[in-house]
């Protein structure tokens, strides 16, 4: 497999504090490449600068897609270039219908036999939006609208999603539901990017996880692998409860990697 998106030590900052501090990373063709950390680690921040919602950002470093330079450029450009984000937190337009949102997806698309076709593979995903289609968005429960961002991300035709906290709020029945379509969407072509603090479950569906911490990786390496480890699993998963904080700071220290 090719390298799809390659990151080279971005930096980006917020106002004077840097919320990235040089994150390197390569996500193939064809794979789920996970990011875990807690809140306030940085996660969202490579999604958005990577997308170019983060204006003037990176402040260093550079970003490729496809092997082109994509710092720098529009959002739209990069949508159009064929990478979409699911933004932490949903954000559907709650006044509009299911219908409405996931046209909204494939407002760059000019093809209307090929949106039909894959507005009836989104409801193929999610029977539940098939249903709901008329209904209004904000009507939705949390589970169903989480289904509507994916599925309009999906719209577009993406080659690279980016999904930022998937399982955010859902209850551990639509978790596992969830995970199955995501797993599902990459077989039928799609790579992932996926941002995550579900540890367990996120490790369970991909191919390769980073650990960021403080805005750095501290550790990276293959899913299966991963999941194993005794440091991710007390201090990710929860595995053991009463974890001392200066053997977790001995942990980092020993595993930053950049």
């Amino acid at each position: 497999m090719g390298v799809l998106l390659e990151i080279k030590n971005i930096e980006t900052y917020y106002d004077l504090i840097y919320a990235i501090r040089g994150v390197s990373l390569k996500v193939a063709e064809g794979s789920i490449t996970t990011i875990l950390g807690n809140n306030g680690a940085g996660k969202t921040t490579i999604l958005r600068t990577v997308m170019g919602l983060i204006d003037d950002q990176p402040d260093k470093g550079t970003i490729e897609f496809m092997g082109r330079r994509i710092d720098g450029l529009d959002t739209e450009k990069i949508v159009r270039m064929g990478i979409c984000l699911v933004p932490e937190g949903r954000e559907v337009f709650e006044e509009l219908s299911v219908r409405e949102n996931l046209m909204m997806g494939a407002y760059i698309r000019s093809d209307k036999k090929a949106v039909a076709e894959d507005l009836d593979r989104v409801c193929a995903y999610f029977p539940i939006l098939s249903e709901r289609i008329g209904q209004w968005a904000g009507t939705l429960s949390g589970g169903e609208q989480q289904m509507l961002a994916i599925g309009r991300a999906l719209m577009s035709r993406p080659k690279l999603l980016f999904l930022d906290e998937p399982s955010l709020g859902l209850s551990p029945l639509l978790v596992k539901e969830i995970f199955t379509i995501i797993k599902k969407i990459n077989e039928e072509g799609v790579t992932i990017l996926l941002v995550e603090q579900n540890a367990r479950k996120a490790l369970e569906v991909s191919d390769d996880a980073l650990i960021l911490e403080n805005g750095r990786f501290v550790m990276k390496g293959r899913s299966s692998e991963l999941i194993h480890d005794e440091n991710v699993k007390e201090f990710y998963m929860g595995v053991r409860a009463e974890a001392s904080a200066k053997g977790y700071q001995r942990w980092k220290r020993k595993k930053v990697w950049r």
